[in-house]
């Protein structure tokens, strides 16, 4: 049973448009997950490509998977990756960091192809405050059976458990149908939803709206089909019992440290990105969140 349904702001960005279920007026967060951008798919014109300059995080931690494309990856602990399809980058601010996303320079000598989401996960009352960390986990466990197949990204699904450092208890994974293909979605998780990302599905029956986050009703099994193929984010995990506020690119739980990293950010006392310290994003005067090429 799907209890709500959230259709996503989106922002038309010339070759690739970005869709955004949560934050939403309707709803703020699913489990700990609380900002979710799905991208793409888009090509991009050759020599041009993802360019989103340094900008800061606080208490929370960004979780990027591709679906096509590549992205480089720097921030302020030293830190240097290229995502790449497979492969889920989990960047940790916890008191603080910073970080930068860009094209690499191969895939815009051949026109960039950009595909797949970027989340935030919330850190839980406690550990708000932990020291940034990094990591980009390849080995992820893969079920397939017959015309399905899944990925978990976080958390332990379908009897298999992700690398994946988790802060709450969370679930993600991106599921694969083709045709005639169906896959049970677990209960075991306080809040849970469903996001098509391509082609058509549903969830008992009820038909899934692209791009729509797809509220599921707790503690209820239920069974995802697609007649002729989709891909589906499934997301969730532990119900927060503090609320957390956002601004930007800041969330806590304490408006007074949202305030505090503002001032840092304006002022410089943030670290700079090693390797890209040329340029920054400015704190904006009016909330918004981090901006696309």
């Amino acid at each position: 049973m799907i209890t709500e349904t959230i259709t996503p702001t989106t922002h038309d960005l010339g070759q690739f448009e970005v869709r955004r279920v949560l934050p939403s007026r309707q709803r703020t967060m699913v489990g700990p997950f609380i900002f979710v951008d799905e991208f793409g798919p888009g090509q991009l014109d050759i020599g041009t490509g993802m360019d989103v300059r340094p900008h800061p995080h606080i208490n929370l931690a960004t979780v990027t998977w591709l679906f096509q494309g590549a992205i480089d990856h720097r921030d302020s602990i030293g830190s240097f990756s290229t995502i790449r399809p497979g492969t889920v980058n989990l960047m940790t601010a916890g008191r603080g960091i910073v970080h930068s996303e860009r094209s690499p320079q191969e895939e815009k000598a051949r026109g960039p192809m950009l595909y797949g989401t970027q989340t935030w996960l919330a850190l839980p009352d406690g550990r708000e405050e932990i020291d940034p960390a990094f990591e980009a986990v390849k080995d992820l466990p893969m079920i397939e059976d017959k015309a399905a197949k899944a990925w978990v990204i976080m958390g332990n699904l379908w009897g298999e458990s992700a690398a994946t450092t988790t802060y709450a208890d969370t679930i993600y994974a991106e599921i694969l149908l083709g045709p005639g293909g169906t896959i049970p979605i677990e209960a075991n998780a306080d809040e849970r939803a469903v996001i098509l990302v391509g082609g058509e599905a549903e969830i008992d029956g009820v038909s899934l709206g692209s791009f729509e986050l797809a509220v599921l009703a707790p503690g209820a099994e239920m069974t995802l089909s697609s007649r002729d193929g989709a891909r589906v984010m499934l997301l969730g995990g532990e119900a927060f019992n503090t609320k957390r506020h956002v601004f930007w690119n800041f969330v806590s739980s304490d408006r007074e440290r949202i305030q505090q990293a503002k001032e840092d950010w304006r002022e410089g006392r943030f670290p700079k990105v090693p390797g890209d310290d040329e340029e920054f994003i400015p704190l904006p005067e009016v909330p918004k969140t981090v901006s696309y090429p």
